[in-house]
């Protein structure tokens, strides 16, 4: 029967003998079957989100919510120009540049800013050399050296910490406000 083949003429496999095998009995692993996945009492069921395009209306407002502009500069990095319209700029190299529109500075220890830089607060562990004017916090950790022509909401010092130059307190502004107390504190310099 083994080279016997079926009415459709397909070949037949011999079949095995009936007795055990020489080398004892062979165990076939057996798997349970997988039970299917049902929502459980609680569970809600809710349709797949639509696919979204990065032009989509939608897709843009969700974006703006929770995504910070953030610009990093790492360290041995050097970067020179103009920088606008970022939430926070993190420098941990070399920036020579005129900074506007941006909401947050942090210099890192290994950071150096030249330049001029009208934003809205400031954490320096590095050096800030050129013109600022900070809105509302100015944070000097003690690491940080700060010199120029300085104009601060606020202003906190930590023991250690450096600051020279023109230095000035000023009432919280309007941002068109600082571009123009930006202005006056170039001419001075």
């Amino acid at each position: 029967m083994a080279d016997a083949s079926d009415d459709l003429g397909i070949p037949m496999k011999p079949t095995r003998p009936a007795g055990p095998p020489p080398n004892g009995p062979v165990k076939v692993p057996t798997m349970p079957p997988r039970a299917p996945d049902l929502a459980r009492a609680g569970d809600s069921i809710r349709a797949p989100e639509p696919i979204r395009r990065p032009g989509d209306p939608g897709m843009q407002t969700r974006r703006n919510d929770t995504e910070v502009r953030k610009l990093t500069v790492g360290r041995e990095i050097t970067l020179s120009g103009e920088i606008t319209s970022c939430d926070k700029l993190i420098i941990e190299g070399s920036v020579e540049a005129n900074l506007n529109n941006c909401r947050d500075v942090e210099i890192a220890e290994t950071g150096l800013f030249k330049g001029t830089a009208s934003i809205e607060e400031a954490e320096i562990l590095g050096r800030f050399e050129g013109n600022l004017v900070v809105r509302k916090r100015l944070l000097i950790k003690a690491s940080g050296r700060v010199s120029g022509t300085i104009r601060y909401g606020q202003i906190e010092i930590e023991c250690g910490g450096q600051i020279s130059g023109d230095i000035q307190a000023q009432p919280a502004a309007e941002p068109g406000e600082a571009m123009t107390d930006m202005a006056a504190a170039r001419m001075a310099s």
